[in-house]
């Protein structure tokens, strides 16, 4: 009797426990209906898979990217579009204009004896026509040239003395403002590498000899990542840094850019307005003094000048920003870190 009694509790157990998992299994299945029923309608379950499959399925997959791709490439193009469109209605409304300024520099509301840094005869023209040639146009301000090297890269020094001379007249620099450094230890070469105290000695013995109160240079990137522009920019960080410069000079650097927009012309107006604090637009007239004065470096018109020429933002637009020891002191951490 004691085992009949177990056998029945044995069998009492199972049913509840099968009773329970069946009515469990049904409530899940009827939960699983009616969230089906409320996302998918009334699609049976084999439809939805089939479904699922069809997305997944490489061709379908291919013909949805080329569809999104299509539409924001178009998308990229109108945007594009409206861009040029309205920087070349900028453009054209500044440099015609007789009351809106094309310039924006800190230096044109008082007499100023200002030095531009370059390292090879042709910089002037290539990076820094638009400031010089605005610069040059004002009497109160006095520019002057320090070119750090002669050029003598290909054994043409004496010819690029010459042609630095003609570019500068056309530029509005008379000779007696050129010095032009012709020092061994400072080759027209980028593999030599300048040392930055024979550099910045050049530079301070100009300085403080010409009472400059303004002086111009690359920045760290030296536009061209040439590695004599960089050191340019190195031993003018220097002097700022051992506190060398005469009080009233202050030095700024020539802003290095993306080479997207370093090749975008006069489209690049509205990232220079909205990005920098100073700078200057040439017109088209204008910017055909520089170019005219770039071609006097006769000896450096390779085919691909010919095109930086036409295509360089350089040659319409210059931004430079004011450096000071907070600056420096700043990339020095960066670069550490």
């Amino acid at each position: 009797m004691n085992g009949s009694w177990l056998n029945a509790l044995i069998g009492s157990v199972i049913n509840k426990t099968i009773y329970t998992c069946g009515t469990a299994t049904l409530q899940i299945y009827d939960a699983y209906n009616q969230h089906r029923l409320k996302y998918f309608g009334e699609a049976s379950t084999v439809s939805i898979l089939q479904a699922f499959v069809t997305i997944v399925h490489p061709v379908s997959l291919y013909t949805r990217l080329v569809s999104i791709s299509s539409e924001a490439l178009e998308h990229l193009v109108y945007a594009s579009l409206v861009y040029l469109l309205v920087c070349l209605i900028i453009y054209s409304v500044v440099s015609r204009s007789k009351t809106l300024r094309s310039t924006r520099l800190p230096w044109l509301s008082m007499k100023k004896r200002i030095l531009f840094v370059t390292s090879h005869p042709d910089d002037e023209c290539m990076f820094f026509g638009p400031l010089i040639y605005t610069l040059t146009a004002y009497t109160d301000c006095t520019v002057y040239i320090l070119c750090l090297s002669n050029g003598n890269y290909e054994n043409l020094s004496h010819q690029r003395r010459e042609e630095l001379w003609s570019a500068c007249q056309g530029l509005g620099i008379p000779e007696a403002n050129i010095i032009l450094v012709n020092a061994t230890n400072l080759p027209d070469d980028p593999n030599v590498e300048w040392r930055t105290e024979t550099i910045a000695n050049f530079m301070l013995h100009t300085v403080e000899t010409l009472g400059i109160q303004a002086l111009v240079t690359f920045d760290r990137e030296g536009v061209s990542q040439h590695p004599n522009h960089c050191a340019v920019y190195y031993a003018a960080a220097s002097l700022c840094l051992t506190n060398l410069l005469p009080k009233d000079c202050k030095l700024y650097a020539l802003d290095s850019i993306n080479i997207v927009r370093k090749y975008l012309s006069i489209f690049d107006i509205m990232c220079t307005c909205v990005m920098s604090k100073y700078w200057c637009l040439l017109n088209w007239e204008q910017a055909a003094v520089v170019r005219n004065a770039m071609r006097k470096h006769q000896t450096q018109m390779k085919w691909f000048r010919c095109l930086y020429i036409i295509f360089s933002r350089y040659m319409f637009i210059n931004s430079i920003r004011e450096v000071n020891l907070a600056d420096i002191e700043l990339e020095m951490q960066i670069q550490e870190t």
